[in-house]
């Protein structure tokens, strides 16, 4: 039987070990669940950068016992020079997903945890920044063993990403990487130390700015030092869906939030009562198809939508669209998948504040762009924008689609549980999973982010939309499956196309308990 690991004075989850502990070396020392997070995601910028990193992108959603949860949207807009005819004048008919050209976003994820540091100071004395950011910074210097994911992933993109500026040089110097192979990044360690001297802000609007935008300008890309001084992540409201069992909260649009809150609310009206069998696993698949449907059609940037996705979440519009899912049946697919890889993590601290945050630099390694002289590895977002009519059309300081999606639920038996996963079209799925498994069906929190799973659509570089389950789901389930009419292919156990998922969980007498996925290289640090 799987056990989540539980304590009392705090508790951060990450998908590798090192950025956990360094969240909870900020509990230790006093700091709060805020701190503890940015300390985590410095150090997960280090130790897993085929997955995320300082070039890229972050969302936030954090609760403050008797306060109204509260959102922050760290994420970059286009460049203003990310034109249609730009991208016809290089010769390009779609956005390219490698490459200087593919490096066409701000990379928000900075701005994100000193706005995230900003609402923090509210909850007392504040820990300072070479503080929060030491345990990054000595990894970034000292060197930390390439994790299996980083080696395989290094090596099946290898083609993609090998003439990329810069990145050769940073990640396989040697060739590629064997696994257990000593990764240094000692100008990534002066970036992050030149972040804790002179603050978050250098990354847009200081010295560390003026590197960067001189540094992508000569790759070729259309970020300018002006797109970076621009930018401000934005405090915005979460969207919230009310279940039988509580509240669930999400990111708005850009990001994919509100699909994650659709599935679980139209399966809440399915009247399901059991986990794992037919019902369980057909009735979320169908509520998935529901929500990407009108995902694909209208979440984009808000400033470009005509629709509010808000209402989408309301008890009347889930009525209705519940009732077009048929609990035999199979309804048709595939639509359009949206891509993404990212990383996930959670944060609980004794005042039982909570954390739930994403932080992504789109594919793996991003545009593989590395800018010279600071490490940093610059994402790929808006190779999500398409240059044809559509909702996510390209437009310079347009906000791209955004997979992301960090959730958070208070449930009315008094638990706060923080709770995501990496994996592109599989991060609404795997979170519907852990989260029916555990709220509804009563199991532990760690045998549910450990059960086999499923996926509709694409990740990890897959392109087909097929249902695919681990081989762990009975072979009963899988023929019920395939009669109902869905096309079912069956995976490894375990596999990373299903996502590295955690949780941790505040309850009300203290007790905080976690998970992490033994598809990672994660654990569960308490304090």
């Amino acid at each position: 039987m799987l056990y989540s690991k539980t304590c009392l004075g705090g508790m951060v989850t990450a998908p590798h070990h090192l950025a956990a502990q360094a969240g909870a070396q900020i509990l230790r020392e006093g700091g709060n669940a805020v701190e503890a997070m940015v300390a985590a995601a410095a150090a997960i910028a280090v130790v897993y950068p085929h997955m995320n990193g300082i070039g890229g992108d972050g969302f936030w959603v954090i609760s403050e016992p008797g306060q109204e949860p509260v959102a922050i949207r760290a994420c970059g807009p286009s460049a203003a020079l990310a034109t249609k005819e730009f991208y016809a004048q290089h010769g390009h008919s779609t956005v390219p997903t490698r490459g200087p050209h593919a490096a066409l976003t701000v990379a928000g994820a900075v701005g994100g945890w000193a706005a995230a540091l900003e609402h923090a100071r509210r909850f007392g004395r504040a820990l300072p920044l070479p503080v929060l950011l030491a345990d990054a910074i000595r990894h970034a210097k000292n060197g930390v063993p390439i994790t299996r994911s980083q080696h395989e992933l290094t090596r099946d993109k290898w083609d993609e990403l090998k003439d990329q500026p810069g990145f050769a040089a940073t990640y396989a110097a040697d060739g590629i990487p064997a696994q257990g192979k000593v990764l240094k990044q000692s100008a990534l360690a002066d970036s992050l130390s030149r972040l804790a001297e002179a603050g978050l802000d250098d990354f847009y609007r200081g010295d560390l700015a003026q590197r960067l935008a001189a540094g992508l300008e000569a790759a070729g890309s259309p970020v300018r030092r002006s797109d970076l001084e621009a930018f401000r992540a934005q405090v915005v409201k979460p969207l919230m869906v009310q279940l039988t069992s509580g509240r669930v909260y999400n990111l708005p649009p850009p990001t994919q939030g509100v699909s994650a809150l659709m599935i679980i609310g139209l399966f809440d009206r399915l009247g399901i009562t059991q986990a794992e069998g037919f019902d369980h696993i057909h009735g979320l698949v169908e509520a998935t198809k529901r929500a990407f449907i009108l995902r694909n059609q209208h979440v984009t940037d808000p400033a470009h939508m005509s629709v509010d996705a808000a209402h989408w979440l309301l008890a009347e519009a889930l009525e209705q669209e519940a009732g077009q899912i048929d609990m035999q049946r199979a309804a048709p697919w595939p639509h359009p998948a949206k891509p993404g890889d990212t990383i996930w993590m959670g944060a609980a601290d004794a005042q039982g504040r909570v954390v739930s945050y994403i932080q992504s630099i789109f594919w793996e390694f991003g545009s593989g762009v590395v800018v010279p002289g600071t490490g940093i590895v610059w994402q790929n977002r808006g190779a999500s924008f398409t240059l044809d009519d559509g909702a996510n059309q390209l437009q310079p300081g347009k906000l791209p689609f955004h997979t992301l999606n960090p959730s958070l639920a208070r449930l009315n038996d008094g638990r706060t549980l923080a709770y995501g996963t990496m994996g592109g079209e599989g991060q609404p799925q795997t979170q519907a999973a852990v989260f029916t498994r555990h709220v509804l069906f009563g199991q532990n929190l760690q045998a549910a982010v450990s059960a086999p799973r499923w996926l509709l659509g694409r990740t990890w570089g897959d392109v087909s939309t097929n249902l695919k389950v681990e081989g762990r789901v009975p072979a009963a389930t899988i023929d019920a499956l395939r009669q109902a009419g869905h096309e079912v292919q069956v995976v490894e156990d375990y596999t990373d196309m299903m996502g590295h998922a955690g949780a941790v969980c505040v309850h009300p007498d203290g007790l905080i308990e976690g998970a992490t996925d033994p598809r990672a290289d994660g654990v569960c640090a308490g304090v």
